[in-house]
């Protein structure tokens, strides 16, 4: 399905954008990559680059240039959207941002879309849709509860955005929910300030919480095999689908295999208190896609491994604001 097609990848060059870049090359479609650099970095491309040199096109520019976008949209057969702000935490000092860039930034997108006739689109979302704790595996009919965060709440709306455009303009849609992603050119999360933290101090860490939160993730390669799964097999005007992993680590865990990456053995304080908007314990039940035919193929534990070498590799990364 993917082979032969022409496919706009927003936010193309960041962590998650520039692995499923090379998961559709490698599918066979042309791709198109449109990412305005404020946090993605073109240089995860260069090797696709240098492979796939004439089905990758590269648009720089925000969104809102609305003759760009269309430039690079047209004869598209499929976008993907991932531009949006990613960073969960900084939602209590800028709220505008997550409406801003999720849920305005995803307009435009469908409008541009609409307007050129483009009928197919897949979305970035996020298991933060589904509120705090639950102490449950969540399937993708769980009822959702009070919102807790500005960024989980851009994104859910920006899903109910996407399904008014499908069911209204007969498009189809494909929202993927996922668990946070782990893996090679990981550029911001706990495991990037972890590694940053023992940098500075390999004798001693500070830890938000208490240590015992359980953080449920994917390697990143796994997930985008996700996606082109769900892509190619889901059938609905609106397919929704958890991408997540049955296994997890509490904080503590993770600490410890990062810190024994790095060969160095840390003392721990805890600061007793999480950030607001924090969403620990958050098991996504991916029946859906498992049925499918998708499992997730890498440990969390070789997850980590891989993040922590990618950073210590490539400090250049890590001196970046995370």
């Amino acid at each position: 399905m993917l082979a032969g097609q022409r496919v706009l990848v927003t936010g193309g060059a960041g962590f998650v954008g520039s692995h499923l870049t090379e998961a559709l090359l490698d599918a066979g479609a042309q791709v198109g990559v449109y990412d305005n650099a404020s946090t993605g970095q073109w240089q995860f491309l260069r090797d696709a680059q240098d492979k796939y040199a004439g089905n990758l096109l590269q648009w720089r520019g925000h969104l809102s240039d609305t003759e760009l976008l269309c430039a690079a949209m047209a004869d598209c057969g499929l976008v993907v959207h991932l531009s949006a702000n990613a960073d969960i935490r900084h939602g209590v000092e800028y709220p505008d941002r997550d409406f801003e860039q999720n849920l305005g930034g995803t307009q435009i997108v469908l409008r541009t879309m609409h307007q050129l006739g483009v009928k197919r689109i897949a979305f970035a979302s996020s298991g933060a849709v589904y509120g705090g704790h639950h102490g449950f595996a969540i399937s993708e009919d769980c009822p959702f509860p009070i919102q807790n965060s500005f960024y989980g709440a851009s994104k859910l709306a920006a899903e109910a955005l996407i399904s008014a455009y499908a069911t209204t303009f007969g498009m189809q849609a494909y929202l993927f929910r996922f668990v946070p992603m782990l893996g090679e050119r990981y550029s911001h999360g706990h495991i990037f300030d972890f590694v940053k933290k023992l940098l500075a101090n390999p004798d001693h860490i500070e830890v938000l919480g208490n240590g015992q939160v359980r953080k449920y993730c994917v390697y990143v390669g796994d997930a985008m095999r996700a996606v082109l799964k769900g892509v190619e097999m889901g059938d609905r005007p609106v397919n929704v689908f958890n991408i997540g992993n049955r296994s997890c680590y509490t904080i503590d865990e993770v600490v410890e295999w990062v810190a024994h990456d790095m060969g160095v053995t840390p003392g721990i304080s805890y600061t007793g208190e999480r950030w607001v908007g924090d969403n620990p314990d958050m098991n996504l039940d991916a029946a859906r896609i498992h049925g499918l035919g998708w499992v997730p193929q890498v440990s969390v534990r070789e997850a980590v491994h891989r993040t922590v070498s990618y950073l210590l590799d490539n400090p250049w990364l890590l001196a970046r604001d995370s």
